[in-house]
């Protein structure tokens, strides 16, 4: 017989886990690609991820607690290993995900949810810098901003124009037409304001009909003043964009960022485009679809 392969995470066999009485309250509750996230009993976290893109989050949480009220965890330690990982020890938040709850919420405590929140954002839009950054002049991660490509960093950058020359390379294959029609619409990225980045309903912790926390500061920044209302509109499923569509009525608007956004991240797709894209590009042009048939927009 073959021997039993230990359990990647905890590495005992339930050959082990058989001959012991122990019950371990480290659990790994969540995992994505290179990271997990474990339970520490019922009062800390801790993260454990790739260090390559590098991970701001541990000087962002530490950033927002000096500077705001925003319930964030509270960073007890992170480190580097050798061997290229990154963890982070953290508090817990109390309470339940948003996701977890939304359906069950009437529709006050969902718009309550929200107020709060967006009171929240209001603090971040009070952090300004003069230039487009992470915090302590490091670059910008965002796949949805720059999407080049995952884990490349852009920046710092200090002007419109800058800004431009990195979203602009994945437009490298767009006619040059319409990326110089798409550039004139480049809304004002100043006052270049900090930004959370991903407000999906899994990141707001509740409880009691309150915001008890705000996670997922990773991929924060300084980003173009614009930028959080315009990702703050990205759904990640039904009840997301439900969220998002709520917390969206108690932020700024910034409509033309969004529409210049949608316009430039369908383009981005070329040659293989949506309707959008082929909108964005221009009617009457023909291009290829994935199967190489031409069509018309």
């Amino acid at each position: 017989m073959s021997a039993e392969i230990p359990c990647a995470a905890c590495g005992w066999t339930s050959e082990l886990q058989n001959a012991c009485r122990y019950d371990s309250h480290v659990k790994l509750f969540y995992g994505l690609a290179d990271r997990g996230v474990w339970s520490l009993g019922s009062k800390f976290i801790l993260k454990e991820r790739s260090n390559q893109p590098h991970n701001f989050e541990a000087k962002n949480l530490r950033f927002l607690k000096e500077h705001t009220t925003i319930p964030v965890p509270a960073v007890v330690e992170d480190w580097d290993e050798p061997n290229g990982q990154n963890f982070s020890i953290m508090r817990r938040i109390p309470g339940d995900p948003l996701s977890a709850v939304w359906a069950t919420m009437s529709a006050v405590e969902r718009e309550n949810i929200a107020k709060q929140t967006a009171g929240y954002l209001f603090q971040l839009g009070q952090l300004q810098s003069s230039r487009l950054q992470s915090v302590d002049g490091q670059p910008l991660y965002s796949a949805f901003l720059f999407p080049d490509g995952y884990g490349i960093p852009h920046g710092p950058l200090r002007s419109g124009d800058e800004l431009w020359a990195e979203m602009e390379i994945a437009l490298k294959n767009v006619p040059e037409k319409a990326r110089q029609q798409l550039r004139k619409r480049l809304p004002p990225a100043a006052p270049y304001t900090f930004t959370h980045g991903n407000l999906a309903n899994v990141n707001i912790m509740v409880m009691n009909g309150n915001v008890t926390g705000i996670l997922d500061w990773e991929a924060s920044g300084y980003f173009p003043v614009w930028w959080q209302y315009t990702c703050a509109r990205i759904g990640l499923d039904q009840e997301d964009y439900e969220w998002k569509t709520l917390l969206t009525k108690y932020m700024p608007s910034y409509e033309s960022g969004r529409e210049f956004w949608l316009d430039f991240y369908a383009l981005s797709k070329y040659p293989y485009l949506n309707e959008r894209g082929g909108s964005a590009l221009g009617k009457n042009s023909v291009f290829l679809d994935s199967g190489g048939h031409g069509f018309k927009f």
